[in-house]
């Protein structure tokens, strides 16, 4: 082989090393960075139906790598007022309702007044046995109602950690499709009158995917897919490296 021909090849090789080298470093950052921004506080409901009632359930993972989730205060919005609110008992956690007067009373379904609405629910651990540790998630459940007439309903979510830090949930979206960083759960509402099963699932919701449930699924799985995508290009680009690297040791052996 002359001279010229053996610097192209060398040249060559190492072009495809570093080419290597870049495609491993990206697929590294999209999985180290791009998997955690999607393990968010969410809430969803099978039974979430405009004007009606039912059971929605808050999904809090802690993020934190070194602290553990020790409370939960979820505030419920005023401008579209939530006026029964009840919690599910949880083992080594304390739940406080909140409710604030209402600017308008209401009449309720007994033939009474409603003069409150639930302004928040504050979830506490009781113990550092029953906190959320890291890399972990846990489940809160609320019977509530009514649920306004709208398509959407934002909560705000206060993250509490066994390090004293906190995370405040609370930001909509500035264009209504980039995410921000501590994004506010929404929970999705099926249509009034769509009907539900006997089971109480919202038979719209399961068949178009407009319930909070349906909509989280997808979007699990998406990022499944997404995760898998870059496990198969980091494969191949680990493949790339190993193959430059015994063909730089073959020319260099010769």
């Amino acid at each position: 082989m002359s001279d010229s021909v053996a610097g192209v090849e060398v040249r060559r090789r190492r072009w495809a090393l570093r080419a290597g080298l870049a495609g491993l470093g990206a697929v590294v950052a999209t999985l180290v960075f791009a998997v955690p921004a999607s393990a968010h506080v969410k809430v969803s409901g099978t039974d979430a139906v405009q004007a009606g009632s039912g059971v929605v359930t808050f999904r809090v993972p802690t993020e934190s790598a070194t602290a553990s989730t020790t409370g939960l205060q979820i505030t419920f919005p005023a401008n579209t007022p939530f006026t029964s609110v009840d919690t599910q008992p949880k083992a080594g956690w304390t739940a406080t309702v909140e409710k604030k007067p209402l600017a308008h009373p209401v009449p309720g379904e007994d033939g009474s007044t409603i003069t409150q609405y639930v302004s928040q629910v504050d979830f506490k651990a009781t113990s550092p046995a029953s906190a959320i540790p890291p890399g972990q998630f846990d489940m809160f459940n609320l019977s509530v109602g009514p649920f306004p007439k709208a398509s959407t309903v934002s909560f705000g979510a206060l993250q509490t950690y066994s390090d004293g830090t906190t995370v405040n949930w609370d930001e909509q979206s500035a264009d209504g499709t980039t995410e921000p960083a501590h994004p506010a759960p929404v929970l999705n509402l099926s249509p009034a009158g769509s009907g539900t099963s006997a089971a109480g699932v919202s038979m719209a919701g399961m068949t178009t995917g407009t319930t909070g449930q349906e909509s989280s699924s997808g979007s699990s799985w998406t990022g499944i897919a997404g995760l898998v995508l870059g496990i198969v290009a980091l494969v191949i680009s680990a493949a790339a490296l190993a193959l430059a690297l015994t063909r730089r040791r073959t020319t260099a052996g010769s």
